[in-house]
């Protein structure tokens, strides 16, 4: 769901839940919020909209969760407040209302490209210390949000636990949307050989950090099958694993990785 993103949190969280709401009566089993899908993106926003979880935001995605009974990918859905630090969080809620995993931002976005943006998150976030994954029906999903997507060791140790979609809520800028959105999720996609998946809001050119937009799926074949553009949307795609299955036997990376000489292992 590529939505549209207010300053005031109540109107974006009533709406998301719509959208899922629809989304759910069109036969979709799993649905994604983009990140900042309640608060616009920035650092300024960051602790006034902050919520422990679970909190109302989450309680609401739990709900709609149950609801529509849907797996439900609540992107970022808050800045979460936790002893006294703040963390870039995404919930996620199973079919029968509960959180099944809660992914803290494990890199955050500091940058500086002269001339064009500067952002640092860690003036105000804290890094989240874990690995995210679920099972569902279909099959396991694995976690990240925005700046994680450029860490291909994180992509790769999902793939390793059995991932066969990896999620990405984002919210690339236009800076760095136009140059590397696709190219990295089609690189994440072709190096594991899974689907993956960015959820972006849509792009508000009088918000004071502009969002790319543009969420995206892309097969193991490295193929975007389903693609935003910039305005307010819900993209629905399927995913085939038995084409997944396919490009793996084809060409098998999985069973020639050398790992006798080389390798990329979890620490926690």
């Amino acid at each position: 769901i590529q939505l549209h993103v207010s300053a005031v949190k109540s109107d974006n969280l009533q709406r998301a839940c719509g959208l899922v709401r629809e989304a759910s009566a069109k036969g979709a089993k799993v649905v994604a919020l983009p990140e900042c899908f309640n608060s616009p993106y920035g650092t300024k926003y960051f602790k006034e909209c902050a919520e422990k979880i679970p909190g109302e935001t989450t309680q609401k995605l739990s709900e709609v969760a149950k609801e529509c009974s849907i797996y439900l990918i609540g992107g970022r859905s808050i800045p979460e407040e936790d002893g006294g630090k703040l963390y870039n969080t995404c919930a996620v809620f199973g079919p029968d209302g509960a959180m099944l995993a809660k992914h803290r931002k494990v890199h955050l976005f500091d940058i500086n490209v002269p001339g064009k943006i500067q952002f640092k998150e860690s003036e105000t976030l804290s890094p989240g210390n874990s690995f995210s994954m679920f099972d569902t029906p279909y099959c396991k999903v694995g976690l990240g949000i925005c700046y994680d997507m450029r860490f291909a060791e994180m992509a790769q140790i999902y793939g390793q636990k059995g991932c066969q979609l990896l999620i990405y809520p984002g919210a690339f800028n236009l800076t760095t949307g136009p140059a590397h959105w696709e190219l990295l999720q089609r690189g994440r996609a072709v190096d594991n050989q899974v689907y993956v998946a960015t959820v972006s809001p849509a792009r508000d050119e009088k918000a004071s950090y502009v969002a790319w937009g543009h969420s995206t799926v892309v097969n193991p074949w490295g193929e975007v099958i389903a693609k935003a553009g910039t305005e307010e949307t819900v993209v629905y795609t399927d995913i085939d694993l038995k084409k997944l299955a396919e490009i793996r036997q084809q060409i098998p990376i999985l069973s020639q990785k050398r790992c006798d000489l080389y390798g990329v292992e979890m620490k926690k």
